[in-house]
């Protein structure tokens, strides 16, 4: 147990310089772009140039580059991401209102990619070379080619408005109606999930396979074990280890997709939060959807690395 701790310890505090580094990255970003938030906060009010120049000191964009660097990183340690310069409201609420919904459908796409990767993978090695592997293969290698939104739009024709299954568009509270949110999630979520799916259950299939030929396999089921106790109970486990590292890359893959499958379904989310502040040019809450994205990805590769943990013992032992 102190172990383990200590090896968590080590992880938290290896991420304060990456979320610095992040932060900066950010910063300087956002303050070499083309946008001008003195301007973005005027725009289409035709301010003087003494107004522009009010505002730049005012808000300290007259400091250095560093001193401003610290003033970000102060503020952003209050909760202070800025004012939105089209609804003169606070980034943080908009992005705490917003952050909810990309957070379901990320997680809902997260748990459908897991469980038909599994499915998937596990049911191709145990079939190994037979009809239901080469299926499972041609299915996978099908998916890791078609984009995500070529999916959602497919998804949108034939399922939504042919059929009538699903709504094209919207979102409703869970809270309102669970089934309604079901609705409204599902398309979103497989058109987000099906390509990570893919790729992972190909990764898991190569996994388990690798597993199944070692000799403790061959020796557990001679002795008279049940072959899905076996697996169940050791060669999954043993084969999870390349899957969770692919899968806590491809987080980041569903946060990024996100934006563009919230856009197609009309989700008000972090993507749709994201794209109107780009049309709309207000730089604070490009800024702060950034950051809270960067974050999000950060902290799910540490949940990630504490899986490692639980699911292979052998990694405590060595660090």
């Amino acid at each position: 147990m102190i172990t383990v701790v200590r090896i968590l310890a080590r992880r938290v505090v290896l991420l304060v310089p990456l979320m610095l580094g992040i932060v900066l990255f950010v910063f300087l970003v956002m303050r070499f772009s083309d946008v001008d938030p003195a301007s973005a906060f005027f725009q289409g009010a035709n301010p003087t140039a003494r107004q522009l120049h009010d505002f730049r000191e005012e808000n300290g964009l007259l400091d250095p580059l560093p001193v401003r660097y610290v003033a970000f990183i102060g503020d952003l340690l209050h909760g202070d991401m800025g004012i939105s310069a089209l609804t003169r409201a606070p980034v943080v609420d908009q992005v705490m209102t917003a952050l909810p919904l990309t957070l379901q459908l990320t997680f809902l796409g997260l748990g459908i990619a897991v469980v038909l990767s599994l499915a998937g993978g596990v049911t191709a090695a145990i079939y190994r070379d037979r009809l239901p592997d080469q299926i499972i293969r041609v299915v996978s290698l099908t998916g890791v080619a078609a984009p995500g939104f070529w999916l959602a739009l497919l998804m949108i024709q034939y399922l939504a408005v042919d059929l009538g299954w699903f709504p094209t568009g919207g979102y409703i509270n869970p809270a309102d109606s669970f089934t309604g949110w079901l609705k409204t999630m599902t398309l979103p979520a497989l058109a987000l999930s099906l390509p990570v799916a893919a790729q992972l259950t190909r990764i898991v299939r190569t996994s388990v396979v690798e597993e199944l030929d070692k000799d403790y396999v061959r020796t557990a089921i001679g002795s008279g074990l049940p072959p899905r106790v076996v697996v169940g109970r050791n060669v999954l486990r043993n084969a999870l280890i390349n899957p969770l590292t692919v899968l806590g890359l491809r987080v980041g893959y569903l946060l990024g997709g996100a934006v563009v499958i919230e856009t197609i379904f009309s989700l008000p989310g972090m993507g749709k939060l994201m794209i109107d502040a780009v049309k709309n040019g207000d730089p604070a809450v490009v800024q702060g959807v950034v950051l809270t994205t960067a974050t999000g990805f950060v902290v799910v590769n540490l949940v990630i690395d504490i899986l490692y943990l639980l699911v292979n013992p052998r990694l405590r032992e060595a660090t």
